[in-house]
């Protein structure tokens, strides 16, 4: 199988992953569940990328699927005044993946990630790997890296 822009990306970086692939239900509209409950693995290990809207400004909050982002905590943590969640559509068009697959690593912009701290609690987590039905198994640190993200307290 041809690889990802995100699973390039890691490649490129020299950071260690794991490809987890899986058939995705098209029924299916939580990705992040159906990818721990197929997987076999803590949902509160499995973090979903969310993009928020600064004023045109796109901003990526990672957080566990059994969670919400906190806009406000987002917002504070990328040093903006407010946000709102992004068009879907906007979203598509700026990471170059599909809503359900998006992945936090190789967008085809480089956009401040803001990943939620609870991830460091987890010797390795699982984010999408750039498209429906396929997740990436990284250490949180090698996240980081590879999107040039930090990590604060955006989940509630």
């Amino acid at each position: 199988m041809a690889g990802t822009p995100a699973t390039v990306a890691l490649t490129a970086l020299g950071i260690r992953f794991i490809e987890h692939e899986y058939t995705h239900d098209a029924a299916v509209t939580s990705y992040g569940l159906e990818a721990a409950e197929v997987l076999g693995v803590e949902p509160e290990s499995v973090f979903k990328t969310l993009l928020a809207d600064a004023d045109g400004t796109l901003i990526v909050g990672i957080v566990p699927v059994t969670g919400k982002l906190d806009l406000k905590a987002l917002a504070a943590a990328a040093g903006v005044k407010k946000l709102e969640m992004a068009d879907p559509r906007v979203a598509e068009r700026k990471t170059g993946y599909v809503v359900g697959g998006i992945s936090p690593i190789g967008q085809k912009s480089r956009l401040t990630t803001v990943l939620d701290e609870t991830a460091e609690l987890f010797d390795t987590i699982f984010v999408s790997g750039g498209r429906r039905g396929f997740d990436v198994e990284l250490a949180p640190a090698g996240l980081l890296r590879a999107t040039n993200g930090t990590a604060a307290a955006i989940a509630r």
